[in-house]
């Protein structure tokens, strides 16, 4: 088994992102965690049922973000999402709180049972929407995680990460700020495009798979037809906005989208 089948169930797989719907105390709050809870393990029931090989639970709508500490709200109800969909699904199970909570995400997939966390902000310093992530987190994050006993708790990591601006490590190149994640203890790099659902650079991807032997996934912008491509060069496609309905990330899934994709990731890997 590569390390990448390890992390995300098989070689070449396919990751749905669950937008979990908005925590306690976000503005766009308007149901309560039970029902939060039961749309999360839907919509992960559907998609591990249909053919994908992991999913990623995200609280994506709790927007405006706070930048690296959310509250034990929000804390708690993930949890509670993450035991939903953990219990309801036999493929792995992994996390992202936003923006850059990368520590509450490693309690909250320890805590559940999760094999991994999306880590915004590991390496070098960025200006993200929600404000400027100026530490690097990999220091305190790996010995959190380290602290708590959650080593089994991979941590794969965004490089030069989407909704943000690079200008301040403009001379530090792709390649070098994958090399860093690397050597400051990731387990796997996602590559993405400037923002949601805007297309990954095939580019950036090889020269990111050409500069490390960790685990590489694509984290936006993927589509049926861009599958064949991908996958030249990713061990894992991270997909949360085709397979919803009209290919908005904040739509309900659907199923046939769903069929779509895993019938384009199969040809592939025949």
């Amino acid at each position: 088994m590569t390390i990448g089948a390890d992390i995300f169930g098989q070689a070449r797989a396919l990751v749905g992102m669950v937008h979990v719907g908005a925590m306690a105390g976000t503005p766009r709050c308007a149901h309560g965690i039970q029902e939060i809870a039961d749309r999360a393990r839907k919509e992960a029931t559907l998609l591990a049922e249909g053919g994908f090989d992991a999913v990623i639970i995200e609280n994506m709508h709790d927007v405006p973000y706070l930048r690296r500490e959310v509250g034990p709200e929000v804390v708690a109800g993930m949890s509670i999402v993450a035991s939903a969909v953990r219990d309801a699904v036999a493929c792995p199970v992994g996390v992202q709180i936003l923006a850059g909570a990368n520590r509450e995400a490693v309690a909250v997939a320890h805590a559940a049972g999760l094999g991994f966390i999306r880590a915004e902000g590991f390496v070098y310093a960025a200006v993200a929407d929600e404000g400027i992530l100026e530490e690097a987190d990999a220091g305190r994050l790996m010995r959190y995680r380290k602290m708590i006993g959650a080593e089994d708790v991979r941590v794969i990591c965004d490089i030069k990460k989407k909704h943000s601006a690079h200008s301040i490590t403009a001379d530090v190149t792709l390649a070098e700020t994958v090399r860093a994640a690397e050597f400051f203890c990731a387990d796997g790099v996602i590559v993405t495009g400037v923002s949601t659902g805007r297309p990954t650079s095939l580019d950036d991807l090889r020269e990111v798979r050409q500069a490390t032997k960790l685990p590489v996934a694509v984290g936006s912008g993927a589509t049926p037809d861009t599958l064949r491509e991908l996958f030249e060069y990713a061990d894992a496609v991270i997909i949360g906005s085709w397979y919803k309905a009209g290919g908005r990330w904040e739509n309900d899934p659907d199923p046939a989208r769903v069929e779509q994709l895993v019938k384009a990731a199969d040809r592939v890997r025949l």
